[in-house]
């Protein structure tokens, strides 16, 4: 991917969500990186900070715990940021979870239990990201977070995650509504299916990639290096009339209705 050396030059920006070198989040760390970002990596436990610290090794960041569904880490993160002297210029939220057996089987099945925890962690962790860490932001900030097609149509074994992102897409617009006046800008990028760590916990994942390279108008998977470039664009100057948007990075496929059979 070339990727203009300038771009986020003189910038700092938090990342959150980094799982390993395949992940969305650490395509879009790289990018910001060979931008000239100066970037700060976290990991949820102790288990995720032996992946995470050396990746984030790799770029000179400093790297932080932080479970967001703790405001008392968010909080510490806070006062952390704040002690180090780190002034955020840019923030990606790509952080979601849900419990692997709440995606089968149908909507309906899904317990109280699973649902408050998917909302939790894939669309209020964002909400309580700008809440926590508003004095942080810069007053030309740009917040990023991920989303999926899941959101506005029915995606097979996706079920609550569906949800959940069907929210986050609404607290985008809502934070953006909020945050505008101050110059805090607030989007979303809908990724099309990348075969991540996450992805995985998708029943028969391999089959929607495989409609997805056959099917999508460029007849092509889309990779982290497409959301990278287009994260770019939003978080920096390039993108400074955009916000409250939901961007689709995914080779087209969105355009599509249903496909017929044998196509």
């Amino acid at each position: 991917m070339n990727t203009p050396a300038q771009l986020l030059q003189g910038k700092t920006g938090l990342i959150m969500g980094v799982a390993n070198d395949w992940s969305i989040a650490w395509g879009i760390a790289e990018a910001a990186h060979a931008a000239g970002a100066k970037l700060i990596l976290t990991y949820p436990n102790a288990t995720m900070e032996k992946r995470v610290r050396p990746l984030a090794e790799k770029l000179n960041a400093p790297c932080y715990p932080c479970d967001v569904q703790a405001d008392s880490q968010l909080i510490t993160l806070n006062k952390a940021l704040e002690a180090d002297g780190h002034q955020l210029d840019f923030l990606v939220h790509a952080v979601a979870f849900a419990n692997k057996d709440e995606l089968k089987g149908g909507i309906s099945q899904t317990s109280r239990e699973g649902f408050n925890l998917a909302l939790d962690v894939s669309c209020y962790s964002l909400i309580a990201l700008m809440q926590h860490l508003k004095p942080r932001l810069s007053l030309t900030a740009s917040v990023l977070t991920l989303s999926y097609e899941g959101s506005i149509k029915v995606v097979p074994n996706y079920n609550v995650m569906g949800v959940a992102k069907a929210a986050l897409e609404a607290a985008v617009r809502y934070l953006a509504a909020e945050f505008g006046p101050q110059g805090i800008r607030v989007n979303a990028i809908s990724a099309g299916p990348i075969n991540t760590l996450a992805a995985r916990g998708i029943s028969d994942f391999s089959n929607m990639l495989k409609h997805h390279e056959a099917t999508a108008p460029l007849r092509r998977l889309t990779t982290k290096e497409d959301v990278a470039g287009a994260a770019l664009y939003l978080l920096s100057s390039l993108g400074s009339g955009t916000t409250g948007e939901v961007l689709n990075v995914d080779t087209g496929a969105h355009i599509l209705g249903p496909t017929p059979a044998g196509m």
